[in-house]
């Protein structure tokens, strides 16, 4: 019997992007998750603002919260702006809440957002992966394969 294709989300726009957590972390399941956002917040995310670069997500109370994430202050929001760095609550359902739990507490697993995007429906979601921090010496055994990799497509184009 074949093997499911892995769930992709329906990402219509991509606001931030974190590209280096796949190089820092062996990324091992992927969830897709609401974000809990005010009204000037989805306004800066709209307008392409937004950073998750040296964010990451942690539980508490049976909650999961996104740290560290910068949204910028819009610009018109007046008094009613938001904090940028704030913690934001994410979206999960109870049961991928304490999966993910175990995973961190027993494992030493992390959970590093990968993109903050907005889906078909207009609603901000978070792609969060559980993932393992690698060494120094695993990034450079990773970097080796990638580029095996590209080196044996490229000999292979020109053969074939």
């Amino acid at each position: 019997m074949a093997r499911p294709k892995p769930v992709t989300f329906d990402k219509k726009k991509v606001v931030a992007e974190n590209r280096r957590a796949r190089f820092d972390y062996a990324v091992d399941t992927v969830y897709e998750a609401g974000l809990v956002l005010t009204g000037t917040e989805v306004k800066s995310l709209r307008g392409g603002e937004g950073s998750i670069a040296e964010s990451y997500a942690d539980i508490q109370d049976g909650a999961v919260w996104l740290i560290n994430a910068n949204i910028p202050e819009y610009n018109f929001g007046n008094r009613f702006n938001h904090e940028a760095k704030r913690p934001r609550k994410l979206l999960l359902h109870v049961r991928e809440i304490n999966k993910l739990h175990g995973a961190v507490a027993r494992d030493g697993m992390t959970l590093v957002p990968l993109s903050v995007y907005f889906n078909g429906t207009g609603r901000a979601k978070v792609e969060l992966a559980l993932a393992k921090g690698r060494k120094a010496h695993d990034k450079r055994e990773h970097i080796k394969e990638r580029e095996w990799k590209k080196e044996a497509g490229r000999v292979l184009r020109e053969r074939g």
